[in-house]
């Protein structure tokens, strides 16, 4: 896992924007485009088939009464070969959080590793069962390859249900922008990484991570989205890009932990954060659901049709990105009705 960028203390919001666009983390999503590009978006589409294409965080497959939840992770490679058994557990923690910002429960999981090693081949499957016992999943297989030659490589896969499916393609001016994070953790050595699952107990983990199929399904959540390795502003984006919105977010809103630099903080990646869009009048259940849980949630901004990211810190603003002139990950779709 890389290092986060760092700037001068004493910076302003321009300078600190412009360093955030530039991330490998950033041009690793731009590079999304050209995948984009491919899609065939000839024919028109109920919302339904929308829901299984790419934009969201797992594709959503209709099934009768509900929908049939997928996706897959794979891990950098030198992260692989550095700290197996912590890319084995991130590798489901991450898949887990996907399903949980579809409003879904997650069920099973598959995996695929290729090693030179097999004392670290055996600590990424024990860092993959550890989670799987943690997060309450079936462990169903997967491919292996273990051979002098190999690369250290592993992706992981996942499957989940949801009753009522949360979807970037739900979200639209005039919603709420809300964090919620889990603050009781620490930085994972010098990296962007920030965990809060280390001796937490199982049902705890579970828990918190139940509370948004559970909010989803009383109909108090719109769209979610987690934090990924893009942090806080390009995870925000992915959110709004797939209906063309745009949203307004004050920075001296966010939620973060007290050794939290802001420049660090706005890379970070969380094993629990998640953006959230909602109507304003559900805010309060919503607020009071996650306060239950231990976490922390902050209303931070709006969502408004401008296809502009602006972001204000001390009395400042700026844009940090134009969606119409400048796509993100290009992943953007018809409005439909919802």
């Amino acid at each position: 896992m890389s290092k986060p960028l760092q700037i001068p203390t004493q910076h302003s919001l321009d300078a600190l924007l412009e360093a955030l666009r530039d991330t490998p983390a950033m041009r690793s999503k731009v590079s999304i485009q050209g995948p984009a590009a491919a899609l065939d978006r000839s024919q028109p589409l109920d919302r339904d088939a929308l829901y299984a294409l790419p934009g969201d965080d797992t594709a959503a497959i209709r099934c009768g009464d509900h929908y049939q939840l997928l996706a897959i992770e794979g891990m950098i490679p030198r992260f692989v070969e550095q700290a197996p058994w912590f890319a084995g557990w991130s590798a489901v923690m991450a898949n887990v959080s996907d399903i949980a910002a579809m409003g879904g429960r997650a069920t099973a999981v598959v995996n695929a590793y290729w090693h030179h090693d097999p004392v670290c081949a055996d600590q990424i499957l024990a860092g993959i069962r550890d989670a799987c016992r943690a997060y309450g999943l079936v462990l169903a297989g997967g491919h292996t390859s273990q051979a002098s030659g190999n690369p250290a490589a592993l992706a992981v896969a996942i499957t989940g249900m949801a009753t009522r499916l949360l979807s970037t393609l739900h979200v639209a001016p005039g919603q709420i922008l809300a964090l919620a994070v889990d603050l009781n953790g620490q930085w994972h050595a010098d990296t962007p990484y920030w965990k809060a699952f280390e001796q937490v107990p199982a049902e705890q983990l579970r828990s918190k991570l139940e509370v948004l199929p559970t909010l989803a399904e009383a109909g108090l959540l719109q769209a979610a989205k987690d934090i990924s390795n893009a942090g806080l502003l390009g995870t925000l984006l992915m959110l709004l890009e797939p209906t063309g919105c745009g949203a307004e977010i004050d920075l001296d809103r966010l939620p973060r932990p007290a050794d939290g630099d802001l420049l660090r903080w706005l890379q970070a990646f969380p094993s629990f954060g998640f953006l959230l869009s909602l109507n304003s009048e559900d805010w309060d259940p919503v607020q009071a659901a996650l306060a239950a849980e231990g976490l922390s949630c902050a209303c931070i901004g709006s969502i408004n049709a401008s296809a502009q990211l602006d972001v204000s810190q001390a009395g400042q603003t700026a844009t940090f990105w134009d969606l119409t002139s400048t796509p993100f990950t290009g992943f953007t779709y018809p409005k439909q009705e919802h």
